[in-house]
């Protein structure tokens, strides 16, 4: 298996893991009280769309060559980045908010 091939499945493997914890997220905000579920409605959605950034690039990244596929990798972690610090993020607030 190349590099990049295993590089993919990595990024794949923690973008599917990235959905389950959003859809935790989601069936967490639902069982809310209704102000509290429009808030995190509206994260989600911003969430759902970092996700999406994350699925491109990996596009990107699987129809690259081997020779340019390098120059996605640092394009493909900063949206994988920004993904995971966003779910952390809105875990956490959900998990205050419903502590508090």
């Amino acid at each position: 298996m190349s590099t990049k091939e295993a590089y993919k499945q990595k990024i794949e493997a923690e973008i599917e893991l990235a959905q389950a914890k959003l859809a935790e997220l989601r069936a967490e905000a639902k069982s809310s009280a209704a102000d509290t579920r429009i808030k995190y409605d509206k994260q989600i959605g911003e969430l759902e769309q970092k996700v999406d950034t994350a699925k491109a690039k990996m596009g990107e990244l699987a129809e690259a060559s081997e020779d340019a596929w390098e120059d996605l990798k640092d394009s493909a972690e900063d949206a994988w980045d920004s993904l995971s610090s966003a779910v952390r993020d809105a875990a956490a607030k959900l998990k205050d908010k419903f502590k508090g």
